[in-house]
């Protein structure tokens, strides 16, 4: 047997620089990034628990740091991961019983994943400052 001597090029897999960022994808990669973000705030959340279990003065410490306009901006951030990500994972749940599949209805349903996310948002911390008396 001989030896060939000429070298083939190999194909080369599709890159990103080929793909076009459509809603869903998009959506796909927000979900992740959310999940992770997830990790962060519920660390947040055992702080605030285990300053609460302390003694007042860590647990107004802690409530002091949350309640600044950064604390204040990071928990916005993270009631935004929660419910973005639950209202993504409803849609892959729906999209498990073989619905939504379709171009049109996934589009649609990434937009409203995003648009439902920041209203809840806002709604949700609307009536958490109404319930505390107020803005």
């Amino acid at each position: 047997m001989s030896k060939t001597t000429s070298i083939h090029a190999r194909p080369l897999s599709p890159h990103l620089q080929v793909y076009r960022l459509i809603p869903t994808m998009l959506m796909s990669i927000v979900h992740r990034i959310t999940g992770g973000a997830l990790y962060f705030g519920i660390v947040l959340f055992v702080v605030w628990l285990a300053a609460a279990a302390a003694s007042k003065e860590t647990f107004d410490l802690v409530n002091g740091i949350y309640g600044s306009w950064f604390g204040r901006l990071v928990l916005f951030g993270f009631t935004w991961a929660l419910l973005h990500h639950m209202l993504g994972g409803l849609r892959h749940l729906l999209w498990d019983t073989g619905r939504g599949l379709e171009k049109t209805s996934s589009t649609k349903m990434a937009k409203a994943t995003l648009a439902g996310s920041i209203i809840l948002t806002i709604l949700v911390w609307i009536v958490g400052y109404a319930a505390r008396g107020g803005f």
